[in-house]
């Protein structure tokens, strides 16, 4: 069997994903000209042009498209036999990552309860706004927030979740709400990630009035609730993640009816070969078990 150079089927596949040889040099841990090599390489040996070269840099020409296509399944193949490789290790590694506000508010205070259930499973976090990379073959799922739109991969929502204005009991004692109209001219947080925003939440509570300001802003819902944990204002969230302040009473609902939105925010994200795993399998289905309850 006459095999191309692996380095040059690597380095296509990067700058082709990354539009840059640059990019790929900095993910390869190599200089420019050692990738350019590699693909000039690789062009050797397959007798064509894989990319064309102009001022602007490398675009794949149709044949590198074609090649690029017919290598993913290969690199696939190999990432997943890397993992299987681990799998059977007697402590198995589980690389999840997850946004900031679920790690610390919903999935931190369950875990230990996960470990004592598989102690031979060794679990690695790593927790940011962006969506992990399952390319890169170091991260088995991924828990995302914000609309489903994730195509080739098992997407499954975790739970439903209901976003409310909430508060603490000594600021609400202080305050004179009614209606959802009063809080247009109370402190109100605000979530620059957040699904529901609070001129989304007053629409659909029949306010036609928008907030002109808010108190604080943050990026991170887990320092939204922290502040209304405080009484620096109205925080609008997810139940979900505020549960813990909800049911030790730091935190209450502004209004006794129920005027929340639902929505589909957090969900389980991976490539639906992963789901062989043991390691997935087993955290999935703990983690459905959980949400359930």
């Amino acid at each position: 069997m006459h095999l191309p150079p692996f380095k040059g089927v690597l380095a296509l596949e990067v700058v082709a994903r990354l539009g840059s040889v640059s990019k790929a040099a900095d993910e390869l841990n190599l200089t420019v000209s050692a990738v350019s090599h590699q693909i000039a390489n690789l062009e050797d040996f397959v007798g064509c042009k894989l990319f064309e070269r102009s001022p602007r840099g490398l675009s794949l020409t149709a044949v590198g498209t074609r090649f690029q296509r017919d290598i993913a399944g290969a690199l696939d193949l190999i990432a997943h036999a890397a993992q299987h490789a681990r799998s059977a290790e007697a402590i198995e590694v589980l690389r999840i990552h997850l946004s900031p506000t679920f790690a610390s508010l919903w999935l931190m205070p369950r875990l230990p309860a996960f470990r004592a259930l598989h102690p031979d499973i060794r679990v690695q976090l790593s927790a940011s706004h962006a969506e992990a990379d399952f390319s890169r073959a170091d991260v088995d799922l991924d828990i995302r927030y914000g609309a489903a739109r994730w195509p080739n991969l098992h997407v499954e929502t975790i739970f439903t979740e209901h976003v409310v204005p909430m508060i603490s009991p000594k600021l609400k004692a202080q305050l004179n709400i009614k209606k959802p109209s009063d809080l247009i001219r109370q402190d109100l947080i605000y979530s620059d990630v957040n699904l529901v925003q609070w001129p989304k939440w007053f629409a659909a509570n029949g306010v036609a009035e928008n907030p002109l300001e808010y108190a604080l802003s943050f990026d991170r819902a887990y320092m939204v609730i922290d502040a209304a944990v405080h009484g620096l204002g109205i925080a609008l969230d997810s139940k979900r993640m505020a549960e813990s302040a909800l049911d030790n009473g730091s935190l209450v609902e502004v209004f006794e009816q129920d005027l929340s939105i639902a929505v589909h925010a957090h969900h389980l994200v991976y490539p639906k070969q992963h789901a062989q795993w043991p390691r997935v399998e087993k955290f999935t289905a703990w983690l459905r078990h959980e949400a359930a309850t």
